[in-house]
């Protein structure tokens, strides 16, 4: 009984600390820092550096005019802002309409390699000292070039995160929708946190910059691109910044099943990423990056999906030995926390909406494509090429 309550309650720590625990201890420190220093925010002057703004396409018809369109509308002087858009495999008009725009500079192969490999052929012929990436489906607020350059007047800034938003336009909600979205605002908090103890622990592609001279060419089948290389150059002793005020929105997905396609393939890049990054590991290196890295990424990915199933069957096993009262009323709440998940699940099949359904769902949602990421990852089935998920319109 021994062995198993101590398999209980590590699961039971380590799984709040990933989830909830983190946080709070974020909060705690940051709390503590600003008591002990009483010395205001120095303000950030107005800094406008030239800056290329770089987005990887494929097959984007639909939906490139309005990105060109939201890309001109940036509140940037034009003179110092350089349109860069890639559109490598694209068989559709794509590269029609790109082209049909003489301020923007068009790189275009006709096989299709990947979006990193589009950016590493990119990348040389860059001269700007900051370079900004985004994605095709994405839509950026008119003033998040002038948010995000402005830390670069710090030398020891590196890349600079922005904020991703999932906005759904269309008024019927689904699971996949408010799921991502509920997960997105919390990794935004989360974010803001980590920037402010020291540094953000990856970057999301839909908007995200660095210096251009601190890019590094990543292998053309690497999955997780804005992790690596943001990580990459937080490795180099750099802070990777985060800016709420510049911000990407997007659709949901269609479908949980549109959702599965992305979060299978994160979860495959995760555990990729931890591989490549290994070194990160070692707290007594790095310090606080890797705190943060093995708190905010590495127990999330790699071991806390399998503690989920550790921990309720070692609780079953307490309860069916008489253990204490305590184990009875967590048990009941891991059932419970399951059962919603399974109803979530069950009314999501019939587009009916349950808000109160969704986190848990979502939860373990997102938990099971860890899985499949792994498999995948392992088998070397998940392709750098991948398929797009289909968003809401």
């Amino acid at each position: 009984m021994l062995i198993i309550k101590t398999l209980f309650w590590v699961s039971f720590f380590i799984l709040f600390y990933s989830y909830i625990g983190y946080g709070m201890l974020l909060w705690v420190l940051l709390k503590l820092k600003m008591g002990v220093s009483k010395t205001q925010k120095p303000s950030i002057p107005q800094f406008e550096p030239p800056v290329s703004l770089i987005i990887a396409t494929y097959n984007e018809q639909d939906i490139i005019e309005e990105k060109i369109t939201n890309c001109f509308a940036l509140d940037y002087p034009k003179d110092k802002l350089q349109l860069i858009f890639v559109a490598d495999g694209s068989n559709d008009n794509t590269v029609n309409i790109i082209q049909s725009h003489p301020d923007i500079t068009l790189y275009y192969e006709p096989g299709r390699s990947g979006k990193v490999a589009a950016i590493n052929r990119v990348m040389p012929f860059v001269t700007t000292p900051i370079v900004i990436y985004s994605d095709a489906n994405t839509f950026l607020n008119s003033a998040c070039i002038k948010e995000i350059v402005k830390h670069y007047a710090d030398e020891k800034v590196g890349a600079v995160a922005g904020e991703k938003k999932v906005i759904d336009i269309s008024g019927k909600e689904n699971a996949a929708g408010a799921g991502e979205g509920l997960y997105w605002k919390y990794e935004s908090y989360l974010k803001r946190l980590d920037s402010a103890f020291y540094t953000v622990v990856g970057a999301a592609g839909e908007l995200f910059s660095i210096r251009t001279a601190l890019f590094e060419p990543t292998s053309n089948d690497i999955l997780l691109d804005d992790f690596i290389i943001s990580l990459k150059i937080a490795k180099k002793g750099y802070r990777v910044v985060y800016e709420p005020l510049a911000f990407a929105a997007e659709a949901p997905s269609h479908s949980m099943q549109e959702e599965q396609k992305r979060k299978v393939r994160i979860s495959a890049g995760g555990f990729q990423s931890m591989v490549i990054l290994k070194e990160l590991l070692n707290i007594f290196k790095y310090g606080k990056l890797s705190f943060q890295y093995i708190s905010h990424r590495v127990l999330r990915w790699a071991i806390c999906p399998f503690l989920l199933p550790l921990l309720l069957f070692s609780n079953i096993l307490l309860y069916t030995n008489n253990a204490a009262a305590l184990y009875s009323y967590i048990l009941w709440a891991q059932c419970l926390f399951y059962g919603a998940a399974t109803a979530g699940w069950l009314f999501s099949l019939k587009n009916i909406k349950v808000k109160v359904l969704y986190v848990p769902y979502y939860f373990v949602f997102m938990n099971l494509a860890l899985y499949i990421g792994l498999v995948r990852f392992y088998s070397k089935r998940q392709s750098v090429l991948w398929e797009k998920a289909k968003r809401k319109t």
